[in-house]
C-alpha cells in the first residue's frame, strides 16, 4: 500500500483522479474496451470533478460499475448512489460511456446481486475508485467485514457509525431515515481491481486511515484488506494523515 499525501482535499483530488486516469489511458491503449468501479461519497466531490476533466480518455470505450447502493431507496432520492453518479460523473463527461451498471436498490436483493454479479465477473476492472469510511469500511463491508465471500455483490446491514456518517454528511436528516441494508460490493471483489485508487480526506477519517495502514489485517478493520493489494495507493490529505506515525 503506497501513500500520496496532499495539502489540501482539491490537491488530493487532482493527484488521484490523474492516477486513475493514467491507469485507464494505458489499459484503452492495450484493449478494445475496459470497465472501471467508482465510489460515490462526500469524500469523492474532488476526484470525480478532477476526473471528468482527464484528457485523452475515450469514455465511449469504458464501463462503469458502482460500489454499493441503499436496498429500498429510488434512485432518484437524493442520497441515492447512482443518482450521485449520474449527476457528478457521468452526465459531465465529454462523452459517453460504453456502458453503466447501476445498482437497483428496490429490486429483489438476492436477484439484483446475482444479476450484476453475473456481469461484472466477466469483466477484469481495471481501477477501482474507492473511498474508507469512518468505520474502516470500503463499500458497505462495515465491521466485522466477510474476507471469505467470493460473491461480487452481497447484501449486508449497515452498522449505527456507518449510517450516523451518512446523516453526518448530510444525505439524511436523521438517523432512522438512514437504511438499514444496502447491496455492496464485496471487499474480494474490490481487490480484483488492477489498480485501486483510495481517497480518503478530512480528519474524521483520520483514525480509520491510522487503522488501515498501522494495524493487522482483520475483518474487524475492513479497509486493513487493502494492504493485500500490490497496486493500491491511499491519497490522504493533511487532516487525514494527522495520525500517521
Amino acid at each position: 500500500m503506497d501513500l500520496c499525501i496532499c495539502e489540501t482535499k482539491k490537491k488530493l483530488g487532482s493527484a488521484a483522479a490523474a492516477a486513475g486516469a493514467d491507469k485507464i489511458r494505458e489499459a484503452l491503449a492495450a484493449r478494445e474496451e475496459v470497465s472501471i468501479v467508482m465510489a460515490s461519497a462526500a469524500s469523492q466531490f474532488e476526484l470525480v470533478e478532477a476526473l471528468v476533466k482527464e484528457k485523452a480518455i475515450e469514455w465511449e470505450r469504458v464501463t462503469l460499475f458502482h460500489l454499493d447502493e441503499y436496498m429500498g431507496l429510488e434512485e432518484g432520492h437524493p442520497a441515492s448512489f447512482s443518482r450521485f453518479l449520474r449527476e457528478r460523473f457521468i452526465d459531465k463527461l465529454p462523452s459517453k460511456l460504453r456502458r453503466f451498471y447501476p445498482i437497483n436498490g428496490c429490486a429483489e436483493p438476492g436477484l439484483e446481486c446475482e444479476r450484476l454479479g453475473a456481469i461484472i465477473e466477466r469483466e477484469d476492472p481495471v481501477v477501482a475508485f474507492i473511498g474508507i469510511g469512518e468505520n474502516g469500511h470500503i463499500a458497505f463491508n462495515d465491521p466485522p467485514a466477510d474476507f471469505e465471500i467470493r460473491a461480487p455483490y452481497i447484501v449486508v446491514k449497515l452498522d449505527e457509525e456507518c449510517r450516523q456518517q451518512q446523516v453526518g454528511e448530510g444525505w439524511f436528516p436523521e438517523l432512522k431515515a438512514v437504511p438499514q441494508h444496502a447491496i455492496s460490493m464485496s471487499a474480494n471483489q474490490i481487490l480484483r481491481a488492477e489498480r485501486i485508487i483510495c481517497a480518503v480526506p478530512d480528519a474524521r477519517k483520520a483514525a480509520a486511515v491510522q487503522s488501515a495502514i498501522e494495524k493487522e489485517v482483520s475483518p474487524e478493520i475492513p479497509a486493513t484488506i487493502l494492504q493485500h493489494h500490490s497496486d493500491c495507493t491511499l491519497f490522504l490529505d493533511e487532516p487525514s494523515a494527522s495520525l500517521l506515525r
